[in-house]
């Protein structure tokens, strides 16, 4: 890809600051979008909740990924969070959209973040892009999310779905809990263990992301997934050989729903997904299985 100049919302989080050293490093110009006055041209002030984006900061990008919204596991989810959860996510897509929609010459492409929360319970059932959204807060939440970048469908931008799955990383997300815990000794498995993981490792990710903005080809939704989900059973026994510790504490369901409230769904609840069009877009994992994915992220 020769040099471009590339918007990213979120870029302070886990994914959006891989992603932008990643792209810095190869030489791109990265604008980041900030919730205060912007410094300097690679800077754009927007405020999500407010639905507000400087478009003006936006001309002369080639894209725009936005992977901003509120962390899914930072707190319980009460009807304020879950707002929260919506807003960052919902209100922050349509803002960036629209501001995307009027500029006289929009960039080529707009990568909009979302969720294999899409597709709810799946249980044992393989899904791919195909499936329908499921049930749930985390799916109509999902739903929304995508819609809300209507805006640049409708004025011909090239729009792209990430519907990310859980990211193999040492800080941040679901392993940045995990890591300390299973380096104690303290780690096992979440209520029976039969739940599926789709997870990916952070290095794919952003190889993922960046094989979206390139492809001139691809639009819609696609899963950011391993392609081989496995059970959490599968994952704790993992854990334990990559970091050699026992395995034998377990959290019990019942438990795990007293301290968790709703968001305990999220972790027992088994969403099997598959990357079925990345796949068939050429893409390769660099890490395909979870104990290279996690061997990976103690590396980072």
């Amino acid at each position: 890809m020769e040099r471009s100049r590339i918007a990213v919302a979120g870029a302070s989080g886990l994914i959006g600051s891989a992603l932008t050293r990643s792209l810095a490093a190869d030489g791109h110009e990265v604008v980041r979008l900030v919730r205060r006055e912007a410094h300097g041209e690679n800077e754009v002030c927007w405020n999500p909740e407010g639905q507000y984006v400087d478009a003006t900061g936006l001309l002369g990008c080639d894209a725009v990924v936005n992977l901003a919204g509120a962390g899914v596991g930072d707190h319980r989810w009460t009807d304020a969070y879950k707002k929260t959860l919506r807003d960052s996510r919902v209100l922050g897509t349509a803002a960036l959209a629209e501001a995307v929609a009027s500029l006289p010459e929009p960039p080529h492409v707009f990568v909009s973040g979302s969720a294999i929360g899409y597709y709810g319970e799946t249980g044992d059932r393989e899904v791919d892009e195909k499936a329908p959204p499921g049930d749930g807060f985390l799916s109509s939440m999902c739903v929304e999310w995508e819609e809300a970048a209507a805006p640049a469908q409708e004025a011909g931008v090239r729009t792209v779905f990430a519907r990310t799955g859980l990211v193999v990383a040492r800080e941040g997300g679901a392993w940045g809990r995990l890591f300390p815990l299973f380096k104690a000794g303290l780690g096992g498995r979440m209520g029976d263990g039969g739940q599926y993981w789709s997870f990916i490792s952070l290095h794919d990710e952003v190889a993922a992301i960046r094989h979206l903005i390139d492809r001139e080809d691809l639009s819609g939704p696609f899963n950011l997934t391993a392609p081989q989900p496995l059970t959490n059973r599968e994952i704790t026994a993992a854990m334990g050989r990559v970091l050699h510790r026992p395995t034998l504490f377990t959290a019990p369901a019942s438990a795990l729903r007293v301290a968790l409230g709703e968001m305990a769904g999220d972790v027992l609840g088994s969403v099997r997904v598959v990357p079925t069009r990345l796949l068939e877009s050429g893409f390769s994992f660099a890490f395909p299985g979870i104990e290279d994915a996690l061997r990976a992220a103690l590396r980072q």
